[in-house]
């Protein structure tokens, strides 16, 4: 989404696949493009919404794992991740060849060679961001607790909805993702000494609005952790810059995955088969 506005200036909107799949509405998308995002393609809801999205009018490309997919049939254009056989049941390399491919998928389509340049230069960065040691730093602080506060802004908002589910499936931990903006209102109440917060920080224009929010709940006395320099009172987390905004991300969740795979395995769990999940699920 924000990858598209940013770069193209293009509005970009959610739509539920619920609207074709159980209401059947008909959608006037002429005009519009239509990308599905799935990891088997095999979902009927996500189906159905492309399916819908086709016969409105829109052009329809699918983002999948598995290039003879039923997504995949459903769509005029399917870009294969290629990621190969993803065993664990919570999905971390299929996550990262998706925003990957969404971002090149842009960058051709817009003629940025910047972005093209940088997404060339990500193995590089991934192997430095999985060195980044976040247990060490995170481990005693979150472990005592229940639930936290995961921050992003911009491209990094996505991020943190991620890393909220991954805590969610492979620590058993209630972790809530929130724009550094949108949980300075409401959610605000809930932040004290037993209530930290991760902050995730790219090198673009919200970072600074980011470290000011770590560091206004710092002050409050909640245990927070940062992945920017910027910021004054809460923790800095080692991260790796890429010189790009658009692929900072990717690493700051590379990083998380290296951490979060440790304090499950810490807190007695497999991460890889979490309780009462399965590969895929599929949702009508």
């Amino acid at each position: 989404k924000y990858a598209v506005e940013l770069t193209a200036g293009l509005a970009v909107a959610s739509v539920g696949p619920s609207i074709a799949s159980i209401y059947g509405r008909k959608l006037r998308l002429a005009g519009s493009a239509c990308l599905a995002i799935s990891q088997s393609g095999k979902s009927p809801d996500i189906v159905a919404m492309a399916e819908t999205a086709r016969a409105g009018g829109a052009l329809t490309v699918a983002i999948t794992n598995t290039a003879d997919s039923p997504l995949a049939r459903a769509s005029d254009y399917a870009i294969d991740i290629l990621a190969g056989p993803e065993r664990s049941v919570a999905a971390t390399k299929t996550f990262i060849n998706s925003a990957v491919a969404g971002l090149a998928l842009m960058a051709h389509a817009t003629g940025d060679d910047a972005l093209l340049a940088a997404l060339a230069r990500l193995p590089e960065h991934f192997g430095k961001a999985i060195a980044c040691d976040w247990m060490s730093v995170l481990s005693e602080t979150i472990e005592k607790q229940k639930s936290l506060f995961i921050l992003g802004r911009g491209p990094s908002a996505a991020m943190a909805n991620e890393a909220a589910l991954k805590f969610k499936e492979t620590c058993g931990m209630h972790a809530e993702a929130y724009s550094a903006a949108e949980v300075m209102h409401g959610p605000l109440a809930l932040i004290g000494p037993d209530f930290p917060v991760l902050a995730l920080a790219a090198r673009d224009a919200s970072e600074p609005s980011i470290a000011e929010a770590a560091d206004s709940l710092a002050a409050k006395g909640a245990p927070v952790f940062v992945t920017s320099a910027l910021a004054k009172r809460a923790v800095r987390l080692p991260h790796v810059a890429t010189g790009h905004p658009l692929t900072d991300p990717l690493t700051l969740i590379v990083s998380f995955y290296m951490f979060v795979e440790a304090f499950a395995r810490h807190r007695g769990l497999d991460p890889d088969t979490p309780r009462n999940l399965r590969k895929v699920t599929e949702t009508v």
